[in-house]
């Protein structure tokens, strides 16, 4: 699997000062949306490149641009059932559906089965 593509901390604060003028520290959501608009933009030009080369290139790059799509942007693992429950149990608990001494005997009783 690859890493996420994310800009430094420091470009995003560069552009951060850029834009207000003044020196800024990017909070989580600037930087959560950097990091967005950094992978959209990798996704995009993966998918320009890959597209020429199955075009360009006849049957036998078809295969290699797949290959290369699979290995560069492999598809989400889909969660687990056992951490679909630990996600639904602290939604709950956020929520207040579900009070603390519940939720951590849940919890625990969740992390002792197997994936």
């Amino acid at each position: 699997m690859t890493n996420p593509i994310t800009p430094p901390t420091e470009l995003v604060q560069q552009w951060m000062t850029e834009f207000y003028g003044e020196p800024i520290v990017p909070g989580e959501a600037c930087t959560d949306l950097a990091n967005r608009a950094s992978q959209w933009g990798a996704d995009q030009e993966l998918e320009a490149c890959l597209r020429l080369v199955e075009i360009d290139a006849g049957e036998d790059a078809y295969d290699f641009a797949r290959y290369i799509r699979a290995a560069r942007r492999p598809k989400p693992k889909p969660l687990s059932l056992k951490e679909q429950a630990l996600e639904m149990l602290e939604n709950a608990w956020e929520g207040g559906h579900v009070n603390n001494n519940a939720a951590q005997t849940i919890r625990r009783a969740l992390e002792q089965l197997p994936n």
